[in-house]
């Protein structure tokens, strides 16, 4: 399948953008096998402007979008003060 149609098909199964299922694509035809990440919402937060400033700066630092920096941040904090055997949510 051309990798047009393929990205296609898949934001529409996926509910990612077609540029978003491209870059996909290509991670896997460069690394193999990659799991689809779930859609994501816009969740709105007011943060401490010092805070956002840091946040921002290590994006930009390891060249990844701020949501994936707090996603990441978020997801490790609830993942520490989940309950045993529980996993965080």
């Amino acid at each position: 399948m051309p990798v047009a149609a393929a990205a296609r098909t898949l934001a529409s199964t996926y509910g990612v953008s077609v540029r978003q299922a491209r870059r996909y694509l290509e991670q896997a035809m460069a690394a193999g096998r990659l799991e689809v990440p779930e859609s994501s919402v816009v969740f709105t937060v007011k943060l401490p402007e010092s805070l956002a400033g840091r946040i921002r700066a290590l994006a930009h630092e390891s060249d990844r979008a701020i949501s994936a920096v707090v996603a990441q941040a978020l997801a490790e904090f609830l993942q520490r003060d989940a309950p045993e055997g529980r996993p965080g949510r």
